[in-house]
């Protein structure tokens, strides 16, 4: 299975995942720039990724939690989700995502 990741920078990773993973545990593993600071608690919305058009509607819907935690970014936009609110599956292999500004880690540039 993998996931397809377009970092701040434009660049493009394709990453292996495992079924059950949460999308956000994926990339951090990878070593991408992602904060991920709550570890997948839905409590800080530092994994904020946007979805690409193709995949939003494989999706589950975001619960209110993970609204209420996207209002909270600077760059949200219609196709903004939490990483660590999607779960990798085989109807997801080959999920297109690109990391958020908002999830940038400061210390990496």
């Amino acid at each position: 299975m993998q996931i397809i990741v377009t970092d701040q920078e434009g660049t493009v990773h394709e990453l292996e995942a495992l079924e059950g993973w949460r999308v956000m545990e994926v990339i951090r593993d990878w070593g991408l720039n992602i904060k991920a600071e709550c570890g997948g608690s839905c409590s800080c919305a530092t994994c904020h990724v946007f979805v690409d058009a193709e995949w939003e509607d494989k999706l589950n819907p975001p619960s209110d939690e993970e609204e209420d935690m996207l209002d909270s970014v600077p760059d949200i936009q219609p196709n903004s989700r939490l990483s660590c609110q999607i779960l990798m599956s085989e109807e997801l292999d080959g999920l297109k995502v690109t990391l958020a500004d908002s999830a940038r880690q400061e210390d990496a540039a």
